[in-house]
This record gives structure tokens, C-alpha cells and sequence, in this order.
């Protein structure tokens, strides 16, 4: 998934007829010159809550604005370290709105998300200030969807028509740019108009092909998925603390499904495929040591897949990194034998049956009786 920058969401959102403040991107303090009115420096990063974590001043004066770049521009976001800055007109609003189209994987479909509470703390508004519309994608948002939406947020009639602009214009974004998701937060309402004054849009990677514009070696906004897609590694990242290694789409998904069942969560979580190098095996436990879990399991059922070699590899990380969580493998197929024993001599914890590998594991993921 490719996460466009704010100011690259915004020259869509212009594309399209939606309003946004009037502004320019700059590299370095010589870039601006305008301080006849209170303007708006922000950091350009492909992640969330710049806001909260001052990537996002206010500035109107010369010296002022100096100092707002050179403390935005030393801070780093999840990773990232802003080289570009979006530099806009503080525009007056009297009320922030929020607006989105993105996928309901539950319900298979698209789904607009309407709020009358904008603004950076949309994650701790109660399900009840959100409206959420199922769409159908032959037909996009229809008209008696935009009347709810419209009059969820509770404005005033003379910025209906404009409101249901917006609706169109982003529906048009999310399905001729494959998007997963096209937000507006906030949406501000002046009195005259309402006015994006943040974009962000996510672009489904696999219609990159599509889209050249926006390809880029990274397709994530996450640093770690970003070093284990240039490492061909498939990682994804959940909310628990036990870190997963397996070797399959399905028994990866099978396995976070059987910890769950007996208590824990799964955290970061990498697919081996079908490999057992054993320098491959060590290079995806030291990306799942970078997002420090309490324990990691490390799940083979092997085939094609030999157990020994991987457990070559298990020995292989934890004699070059400095590993401080716990360990348990559960080996299954070609070789088992010879895998487990090796890994014994080394202090691992192997079993043959995943579930009860899994029992051990969520107890020493501190998740109390696993029974």
C-alpha cells in the first residue's frame, strides 16, 4: 500500500474540484517569503499524527517561521525524517468535520465514514458520532446516502451542494485511483465554504502498474514493512506482543487464529514461504527483534521446507543478535528430528505439536492460564 504525502493528496483533492488552502511545498527557509498573515508549516511524511507530535506549527512572523522549520524538520515520525514541508494558510473555521471512503473487508465493500468531530483525536470519538454508510461499488454513494451523510453532520443547508461535491469527487479518487482509502480530516467548515485541510489517500500497491506516478521503493508507512519488502519478506504488524514466524499464508493465518483461541495476540508477524535458507531464516528474526516482542514463535511445518536448515538459521540469529525474548519453535515434517535436537543444545524450547507450542507461548507472553 502506497500512503501519498499530504501535499500530493491535495494536488488530487485540485484535481478533482475539492477546495484546500492555498499553500506551497518548501525544502529549506529560503523557500518562503509571505508573512503578511498567520500561516501553517507541516511536516511531509507517509504517516499519522504529525499533529499530536509537533510536526504541525502554526507561524507569522520571519523569525518565528525559522524556528517552526527547524523544529519540525529535526523530529522524526515512526521512522521518518522529513525532508519536504507543506507551508499553507492558516485558514479560520468554525467547526472540523470528518470524512472518508475506505474498505470494509467484513462486509466486502466500500463504506463512507462521516463524523461531525474532525481533528486530530478521531480515533477516541465514540462509534455513536460516526456514521458509516455501506456502498456498493457498480453504483457509489447514492443520493439518499449523501441526504444521511449530510445531514449527520448537522450543517447548514447552504453547504449542501458543496458537500455532496466533495462525496463525488472522492468517490471518483477511491475507484480511479484503486484506493483503499481517501480521508479528510479535518474537513473545514469557514462561512462560505468547506476546505480540506488534510488529505490522506492510500493506494492498493498491486495497481501500481496503473499508477506510475505514484510507485516508490517503499509501500508502506512503516519502516519495518518497508526493510522487509526490500528484502522480499511478506511482514505485516498486529497489536499484540507475541511475534509470529511460519512458513505458508494459510498456517500463518492459522496460527494467529490458534493463539488468539487460547488467550494471546499475535504481534509482527512474518511469512517464510517456502524457503529454509537458513540466512533467510536469521534475516526475518532480526526484523521481528526490531519491533521487540515479548516472545517470538517460530512455526514450520516443512515439506519442501527442511526443519534442520531452519533451525540452522534460528541458531545462526541468535548467536549474531543480541536476543532478549524468549524463543519457542514448533518443527513439523522433513528432518524434525535433527531440527530439534540442535536447537535444544542451544536452549530452545521445540516442540512437534503446534498447540502445545502455542500454550507455552502465550503463558510466557504473560497472558495468565492459557487453559
Amino acid at each position: 500500500m502506497v500512503d501519498l504525502l499530504e501535499f500530493e493528496g491535495k494536488e488530487l483533492f485540485k484535481s478533482y474540484g475539492i477546495e484546500i488552502p492555498k499553500g506551497q511545498l518548501i525544502r529549506s527557509t529560503r523557500d518562503f517569503k509571505d508573512f503578511e498573515e498567520e500561516h501553517v508549516i507541516k511536516a511531509q511524511v507517509p504517516t499519522g499524527h504529525r499533529g499530536v507530535n509537533g510536526g504541525v506549527l502554526k507561524f507569522k512572523t520571519q523569525e518565528e517561521f525559522i524556528a517552526a522549520f527547524n523544529k519540525v524538520s529535526s523530529l522524526t515520525f515512526n521512522g521518518f525524517k522529513p525532508t519536504s514541508f507543506l507551508v499553507e494558510k492558516a485558514i479560520k473555521h468554525n467547526k472540523e468535520l470528518y470524512v472518508a471512503l475506505t474498505l470494509d473487508r467484513n462486509n466486502k465493500s466500500p463504506v463512507l465514514l462521516v463524523s461531525s468531530d474532525g481533528g486530530v483525536d478521531i480515533e477516541k470519538i465514540p462509534k455513536s458520532r460516526i456514521k458509516s454508510l455501506d456502498l456498493d461499488i457498480f453504483v457509489g454513494v447514492l443520493d439518499y446516502q449523501k441526504r444521511q451523510a449530510f445531514e449527520f453532520t448537522g450543517l447548514g443547508e447552504n453547504y449542501r451542494l458543496q458537500f455532496f461535491s466533495i462525496l463525488n469527487s472522492m468517490w471518483r479518487i477511491f475507484t480511479e485511483k484503486d484506493a483503499e482509502l481517501v480521508e479528510i480530516n479535518p474537513l473545514a467548515v469557514t462561512n462560505t465554504q468547506l476546505l480540506a485541510l488534510d488529505s490522506k489517500i492510500s493506494i492498493e500497491d498491486d495497481a501500481l502498474f496503473r499508477h506510475p506516478e505514484y510507485k516508490r521503493d517503499e509501500y508502506s508507512s512503516d519502516e519495518l514493512e518497508m526493510k522487509a519488502k526490500k528484502k522480499g519478506i511478506s511482514f505485516v504488524r498486529l497489536n499484540g506482543n507475541i511475534g509470529l514466524i511460519a512458513n505458508g499464508a494459510g498456517l500463518t493465518l492459522a496460527t494467529i487464529d490458534q493463539i488468539k483461541l487460547a488467550g494471546g495476540a499475535a504481534g509482527d508477524f512474518l511469512d517464510l514461504g517456502g524457503t529454509d535458507d537458513p540466512a533467510r531464516v536469521a534475516e526475518a528474526i532480526e526484523l521481528v527483534k526490531d519491533s521487540n516482542p515479548k516472545v517470538l514463535f517460530i512455526n514450520i511445518f516443512g515439506g519442501v521446507t527442511k526443519a534442520d536448515t531452519v533451525a540452522e538459521g534460528i541458531v545462526q540469529a541468535i548467536n549474531k543478535l543480541n536476543i532478549t525474548f524468549k524463543i519457542v519453535v514448533r518443527l513439523k515434517g522433513f528432518n524434525e528430528a535433527k531440527g530439534k535436537e540442535l536447537l535444544r543444545k542451544n536452549g530452545i524450547d521445540a516442540f512437534t505439536n503446534m498447540a502445545e507450542a502455542i500454550q507455552e507461548v502465550v503463558k510466557l507472553a504473560g497472558y495468565g492460564n492459557s487453559n
